[in-house]
């Protein structure tokens, strides 16, 4: 089924079941899909038609929950936009997109306020709230009055891009993950095998411009899981909205719950209804997964996933970066030729199936496939064990090449963030005529460590990795770099290091105390 079928079905069968709730406002499956009808209404009426983009510049809210499904309704193409990034950021993906239409928030208007009328057409902009007088701006409920009467033609081609999603681009410039109406029906359907079944009320703190927060919602919608909106992450609003809506599910990234953990030791909260935590977008650190059933009640579980894909991996029983393969996933570890590896061998995880994306758009009717058989290469390096299970090593472009010897930096990171000093680290390689690369770390010490040096933590750590594993510097700063889907940003990283370290051995006086 597709968001469209599943969304008409529910309001069909349950229309006073809960779809969702944002502060005190609850949406049943009938509001919203009446809702979804009148703007996809007022979309045609505006001359939107199948294959334009809609930009959609949101929070969470109803407003996002509905602009997705009208475009799905009318086959237009949804193109949410992150809304972390600046003018100089979505310049150029609106220069790319070229959206018939822009549907935004007045807080976020002034970031794409001076875009080229060519990329943005000063007719089609419109605000969800008051609070902008530039007078290109229209009001949203404007689409809600000039609406085509009668049936809505049919959307028959389900294999059409009907969803844009952006990398987070840490290796260049974002790419836009296409999803078709029956991929995004597929991972809602899918959705089953991490545990969001009927039964749970699900808290959405997961940005729906983002995959992750997107997919969420689809999923909850598809499997009548009455779900939480909160517009944006806040520790303290999470925790109350646990406790009042008695939240029984719960997904987020590993920061969103090491702020949780804070939050909930400063002031707890009731959190007794939490049944499912599910983490992912990063490795979890072990101290937070090892402590958080102390607090919360319930396991915290690592799940793998990307923009291109979700739920053909799920949690394994196992703390840490544990995966196992769903029933009827299509998954392989191959090596650099492309053969499979043996088990217990480390190879890049690819993988096919319908929930996968078909590829990546570059223009109208131009989308870059993935290739030969439809695998989709992940740069996800995994070794699979005797169980079956897949275990986590390293994203291949961040892999560390010593003297000719394999550095996952995220087995170096893991093990400084376990350090009782620190709060948070990042390992990245730097370039060196002899060896190849070095191993440079950067941690950010926990409050009350102020007095702890880099040389202690260094040697604190030594027993803990083998010899060429070990950083050969580290750089204490005030925070680690993360990119707007909050994972590492690597490359940050390496523009932190002093300039005499770009090139050649790393010089371990840089172990001393810096960046304090």
């Amino acid at each position: 089924m597709t968001p469209t079928t599943v969304l008409r079905h529910q309001a069909e069968t349950r229309p006073e079941g809960t779809a969702f709730i944002m502060g005190n406002d609850v949406w049943s499956y009938a509001r919203f899909a009446a809702e979804v009808d009148r703007l996809a209404r007022g979309l045609v009426a505006r001359g939107l038609r199948r294959g334009d983009r809609v930009a959609l510049h949101l929070f969470n809210g109803p407003e996002l929950a509905i602009a997705y499904h009208a475009c799905f309704r009318i086959g237009a193409i949804a193109a949410p936009l992150n809304t972390r990034l600046k003018s100089a950021e979505l310049d150029p993906l609106l220069r790319r997109l070229r959206p018939s239409l822009y549907i935004g928030q007045a807080s976020l208007y002034a970031k794409v306020a001076g875009t080229d009328p060519m990329n943005l057409p000063v007719n089609a902009r419109f605000l969800v709230d008051g609070g902008v007088t530039d007078l290109r701006v229209q009001p949203w409920t404007r689409l809600f009055t000039d609406m085509i009467a009668g049936s809505l033609p049919a959307v028959t081609d389900i294999g059409a891009p009907a969803l844009l999603l952006t990398t987070s681009g840490t290796t260049g410039e974002p790419k836009f993950v296409c999803h078709t109406l029956a991929t995004l029906g597929k991972i809602a359907e899918e959705s089953q095998h991490w545990g969001c079944v009927s039964g749970h009320v699900a808290l959405c703190t997961l940005p729906m411009v983002h995959a992750s927060g997107a997919f969420t919602f689809l999923s909850g919608i598809r499997q009548a899981i009455p779900l939480i909106l909160v517009p944006q992450f806040d520790a303290e609003a999470v925790l109350d909205a646990i406790a009042q809506h008695r939240c029984s599910l719960l997904i987020g990234l590993p920061f969103m719950y090491a702020a949780l953990f804070e939050a909930q030791r400063a002031r707890p909260r009731q959190v007794d209804s939490l049944r499912l935590c599910l983490t992912g977008g990063d490795v979890c650190p072990q101290w937070l997964q090892e402590r958080f059933p102390s607090r919360f009640g319930t396991p915290l579980r690592s799940v793998w996933a990307t923009t291109e894909t979700f739920f053909s991996l799920t949690y394994s029983l196992a703390s840490g970066p544990v995966h196992r393969i769903v029933a009827d996933a299509q998954v392989k570890l191959i090596d650099d030729r492309g053969a499979p590896v043996p088990r217990g061998h480390v190879g890049e995880l690819i993988l096919r199936g319908p929930n996968v994306t078909i590829g990546y758009w570059s223009g109208p009717g131009r989308i870059d496939g993935l290739g030969r058989d439809g695998w989709y290469h992940t740069g996800d390096l995994m070794r699979q064990d005797e169980k079956g299970d897949l275990w986590f090593v390293s994203r291949k472009k961040d892999l560390i090449i010593r003297g000719g010897s394999n550095i996952a930096p995220a087995e170096v990171e893991r093990v400084l963030v376990a350090h009782p000093a620190v709060h948070d680290a990042g390992v990245v390689g730097v370039p060196d005529a002899l060896l190849g690369q070095r191993v440079a770390a950067f941690v950010q010490l926990a409050n009350g460590a102020e007095s702890v040096t880099a040389r202690e933590i260094l040697a604190d750590i030594s027993g803990q990795l083998a010899d060429y594993k070990l950083p050969e510097s580290l750089l204490i700063t005030q925070e680690i770099p993360r990119n707007t889907l909050g994972k590492i940003d690597r490359r940050r990283l390496l523009a932190m290091l002093p300039a005499n370290s770009a090139q050649g051995p790393v010089p371990l006086r840089m172990a001393a105390r810096s960046g304090r």
